[in-house]
């Protein structure tokens, strides 16, 4: 079990997404169901997104629905770097259907659930009040990337990590990265309101922390970054907002 959300109307429908690896004739795969719960107990109701390439590392796996009532995927590189670039592989890849398994038609790539491409090992999703989406993304050695994702664009993996130029393509740079330190990013959440409201949470694997980051009016310049819980929690694998203004 990688990613999971709640319907927006669960508790008319009792609809669960998640997103799963799985085996099949000695290869890995993922995919994308939706259940439906009744009495305590889930049961498959729809594969929605199947055979997405797998691997014993790389396989992203977060699941969010988005402000327009689609769902969002992240979907790692499986090890195998190509596929990244490849827009007809849905590996290392941002992917968004309906909530039905059906294709948006204002996707970029006409019939592809493949939204932004480029990923090495997205982790985390967010929007923010003005629905920008941001991603957190492992890098191969530290460079580890906060993006923000626009529909269509390309954030360079393999071809280049951190804040580096392609001479073959056009590249998204980072809103930020880490630089020569490794965070590992995983789960990210925006912040609507309290003291933190306008910030961006990031959860930290290898970084054992909490990122709180400070963003511009529009949400695209981290004006201030700070650390929080370092090393007393271990690693941090998400972070949402709460009632009351708790972080969990």
């Amino acid at each position: 079990m990688l990613g999971i959300v709640l319907d927006l109307n669960y508790l008319q429908n009792h609809y669960i997404y998640v997103i799963h690896s799985y085996g099949e004739t000695n290869k890995i795969y993922n995919r994308v169901v939706r259940l439906l719960e009744n009495n305590n107990s889930a049961t498959i109701d729809k594969i929605l997104l199947d055979k997405i390439p797998g691997g014993r590392i790389h396989n992203g796996g977060r699941i969010k629905i988005g402000p327009d009532k689609k769902l969002y995927i992240t979907t790692g590189d499986a090890g195998n770097s190509a596929l990244a670039q490849d827009p007809t592989s849905i590996a290392g890849k941002i992917l968004r259907i309906e909530l039905d398994g059906r294709i948006p038609e204002d996707n970029p790539i006409i019939n592809s659930p493949v939204y932004s491409l480029g990923h090495r090992n997205p982790q985390g999703l967010a929007w923010n009040s003005q629905n920008v989406l941001y991603e957190s993304e492992h890098g191969q050695s530290a460079h580890d990337k906060i993006n923000i994702i626009k529909p269509g664009n390309n954030y360079g993996w393999p071809l280049v990590q951190g804040n580096e130029d392609s001479t073959e393509m056009i590249v998204r740079k980072p809103l930020i990265h880490s630089g020569k330190d490794t965070w590992a990013p995983s789960g990210i959440t925006f912040v609507n309101q309290g003291p933190w409201q306008g910030k961006l949470l990031v959860a930290t694997l290898r970084g054992q922390q909490l990122l709180a980051m400070e963003l511009n009016g529009k949400g695209t310049v981290v004006n201030n970054l700070q650390g929080w819980l370092k090393n007393e929690y271990g690693r941090l694998r998400e972070v949402v907002e709460g009632k009351m203004d708790r972080f969990i």
